[in-house]
């Protein structure tokens, strides 16, 4: 049996399939392999035409290949590992109701989003799913596993509670997804993922889907999978459809510049990203104050709060939310145009996830940052990992007092600045 520590010599080299083709006219999903019912729940869907990233995933998927899966926000990936999870578990009807499929997302509201589109991916077969996750009471979510699933979507810590309480049974499991694993990784979640891999059978098929590879999803795929085919879309950039633009400004200004741009943007729906729950806190309730239709949403409120703000907001009830990086993974809400980066992020992969809130399935949105001189930097940083340079607007009337430059040589460590020979030879001294 494949233990967790164990591994295959090609993990190292998968086999890789980078950008699909696009030949015109393009395929459809019929070409990939679905069985009718899952078509069926696709038309019904409305989808039309499979992605990148689900060209690339889905037939190898479908003949019991492990997946090592990356792509641009946005495009698709849950649909990509979906759909070949409910068709090998569709097929065997004897087994149905025992846990043998199971995705494992960083965050509350991902977990649920995952779980809602693998429903309607699963309408035309008996498949039943169910979520678990934190900030919720835990005696509901026993009741629905006993009274049995074939797919659950779960955050780590809740997941090993269950496991720890034999309310959940992971010796079951034939379909392992890690997804957004990059992002599980950066929130300390590794050791929980290695537990919960290791209380699968060796057997398994293992999909892991991530916006971006770096080194330990590498390492975590060749430990936890065998011989995957890689499929990657795209370079860590914002996806096509996205118009972006930095307005620099004093940070004192910022909340009144946002102001001007959103009673400028009359169509579409609003996410404003901040750094801190309490800037979020303070922008929703200024902008409130100013007639504005808006909510928050941050590690601060709880579940059910989380859960209803994100409800009325994709279903149109408040036009502006204003959110930490809590709502800048894997949220699917088609209606946002725009997305404003209050506060430039520190990580710059968060700045492409950010940005690909908008403009999703292909359609077409604006990301705007408000770049204070101090935050030049990170800005700097942004631009490295995507090798574009990003256009900067200054509004009238809200131009800097000070030079982006100027402000970030002044904030620069003394000690990584370049110095003359002259001074380093008095330091020496």
């Amino acid at each position: 049996m494949r233990t967790e520590t164990e591994t295959d010599t090609d993990a190292d080299a998968p086999t890789e399939v980078k950008d699909a083709p696009r030949e015109e006219p393009l395929p459809g999903f019929d070409s990939l392999g679905l069985s009718a019912r899952a078509l069926e729940a696709l038309d019904r869907l409305g989808y039309e035409e499979p992605t990148a990233i689900q060209r690339g995933a889905i037939p190898p998927a479908l003949e019991g290949r492990d997946v090592l899966g990356s792509a641009q926000t946005g495009t698709g990936k849950t649909a990509a590992f979906s759909l070949p999870m409910i068709e090998r578990l569709a097929e065997d009807e004897a087994a149905q109701g025992t846990l043998r499929g199971l995705v494992v997302t960083p965050t509350r509201e991902l977990a649920q989003q995952v779980e809602r589109a693998i429903r309607g991916y699963a309408a035309t077969t008996s498949i039943e799913s169910a979520v678990v996750h934190g900030g919720v009471p835990i005696g509901p979510e026993i009741r629905a596993l006993e009274w049995g699933c074939d797919i659950l979507v779960a955050t780590p810590g809740r997941l090993l509670d269950h496991v720890e309480r034999r309310t959940a049974n992971l010796g079951t499991i034939e379909v392992l997804v890690l997804d957004e694993a990059d992002r599980m990784l950066d929130m300390g979640f590794i050791d929980d993922v290695r537990r919960i891999v290791a209380e699968t059978h060796s057997s398994r098929q293992t999909f892991l889907f991530s916006a971006t590879i770096p080194n330990a999803i590498l390492y975590l795929a060749h430990q936890v999978m065998r011989e995957p085919v890689r499929v990657q879309v795209g370079l860590e950039k914002a996806a096509e459809g996205i118009d972006e633009v930095i307005h620099p400004v004093d940070r004192a200004e910022k909340h009144e510049l946002l102001l001007h741009l959103l009673e400028s943007r009359t169509e579409g729906q609003i996410l404003v990203f901040t750094r801190r729950r309490d800037t979020a806190s303070y922008l929703a309730d200024y902008l409130r104050d100013q007639g504005l239709s808006v909510e928050d949403l941050h590690g601060g409120r709880s579940q059910a709060e989380r859960t209803k703000t994100l409800q009325d907001f994709r279903d149109g009830k408040t036009r502006i939310m204003v959110a930490t990086n809590v709502a800048a993974r894997g949220l699917d809400i088609r209606g946002i145009r725009h997305v404003v980066n209050f506060d430039v992020p520190e990580d710059p992969r968060d700045y492409v996830h950010r940005v690909g809130r908008t403009a999703r399935a292909d359609e077409t949105g604006d990301a705007i940052t408000l770049m204070s001189p101090h935050e030049w930097l990170m800005v700097r940083d942004i631009e490295k990992l995507t090798g574009e340079a990003i256009e900067r607007r200054a509004v009238e009337g809200f131009e800097p007092s000070v030079e982006p430059l100027a402000a970030a040589a002044a904030e620069e460590p003394e000690a990584s600045r370049p110095r003359s020979r002259l001074s380093r030879g008095r330091r020496r001294r």
